[in-house]
């Protein structure tokens, strides 16, 4: 693969084009191996990818290989002797390459210490630093860490975070290693030299999803102002379908009231079993029968129709919490209503 064809190719295309390429029965077991929001992206990149050359298809498998055959050297043998064995067999250059790509991901993360540090001390030492600062560091944390210091900041604060975070994608290493200086600077060697991928709305969508609720509603009604397309897409990916778990049985029987029964039965085709158990659980054994013989009677259904289904589900949910008729269990600091 040609050095600038190369780097036009991201790792998620690739994988894309590694399961198409390797049929849809092998792509099923590799699925079984992945967490649900890998399957969600990959599947989309699958359906989006439209023709693959035969050069690339090739290229891409065999880089597969040899990240697979350095894999399996290093842990018979460690790293010096997988590197010995792929210069006999890829030559220098490749294997250098192959091994980079590899140790990139061995590499001690950013911020490493602040995530073994209490949240509570942390906001102390980062409240006073620049918005843009805060927001590379909240990058980092977990998100029940950066929940509880986003919640803490003022109230003008957050929204601006917030979005600082969502619309970030990549730092330089030296401006990461000038923050870890100010924060630790026994760390400040640690940083791979490779531009590294932060941020962005996955990661703010987590953070907000475990924030408490007066928290979210706040920074979400100040981004609908300033940044209406990026609020748009934010709260798409807050609560999804099988976030109904997070629901008590109570909730859901409420949800279930205001849910068409053709709705329930198309977005129940493709959830899995935790999610229809704990629907069928709420429903009456009648309503439940009939619903489990529509499913099967429909036969197939578009998966756009599946998500559609799945989505009005979703908006009641948001619109009955809301209303303060049901409550989504979080991991933030939302009041306890007795």
């Amino acid at each position: 693969m040609a050095k600038a064809k190369e780097n036009t190719i991201s790792g998620l295309q690739k994988a894309a084009i590694l399961l198409i390429a390797l049929g849809p029965e092998r792509s099923a077991g590799v699925f079984k191996h992945l967490k649900e929001e890998e399957i969600e992206e990959l599947t989309l990149e699958i359906a989006n990818t439209r023709s693959v050359t035969p050069q690339i298809k090739e290229d891409v498998i065999n880089e597969f290989y040899e990240v697979c055959l350095a894999q399996q050297y290093i842990a018979e043998g460690g790293i010096t002797y997988a590197k010995e064995l792929l210069e006999k067999a890829l030559g220098v250059e490749k294997a250098m390459d192959v091994i980079g790509k590899l140790t990139a991901s061995l590499q001690v993360k950013p911020f490493e210490f602040v995530r073994k540090t209490d949240a509570s001390q942390l906001l102390n030492f980062i409240q006073d630093e620049h918005p843009q600062t805060i927001a590379l560091i909240l990058s980092y944390l977990s998100p029940s860490q950066a929940a509880l210091i986003i919640s803490a900041l003022p109230q003008e604060e957050q929204a601006d975070v917030a979005r600082r975070i969502a619309v970030m994608d990549r730092t330089s290493p030296d401006v990461i290693k000038e923050v870890e200086k100010v924060l630790e600077s026994k760390l400040a060697n640690l940083v791979n030299q490779d531009y590294t991928i932060i941020g962005g709305v996955d990661a703010v969508v987590e953070i907000l999803n475990t924030v408490d609720r007066s928290t979210e509603k706040h920074i979400m009604e100040s981004l609908e102002v300033e940044e209406p397309e990026l609020a748009d897409e934010i709260r798409k990916k807050m609560f999804v379908f099988e976030d109904i778990l997070l629901l008590d049985d109570r909730a859901i029987q409420r949800v279930l009231r205001e849910v068409d029964n053709n709705d329930l039965s198309i977005s129940l085709k493709n959830a899995n079993e935790d999610v229809k158990n704990a629907i069928f659980n709420n429903l009456s054994k009648r309503l439940a029968t009939m619903i489990k013989e529509d499913m099967e009677f429909m036969g197939p259904v578009r998966m756009k129709d599946v998500e559609e289904a799945q989505q009005k589900i979703v908006n009641i949910i948001r619109r009955l919490e809301d209303a303060g008729e049901i409550v989504i269990s979080r991991g933030g600091g939302d009041e306890i209503i007795v």
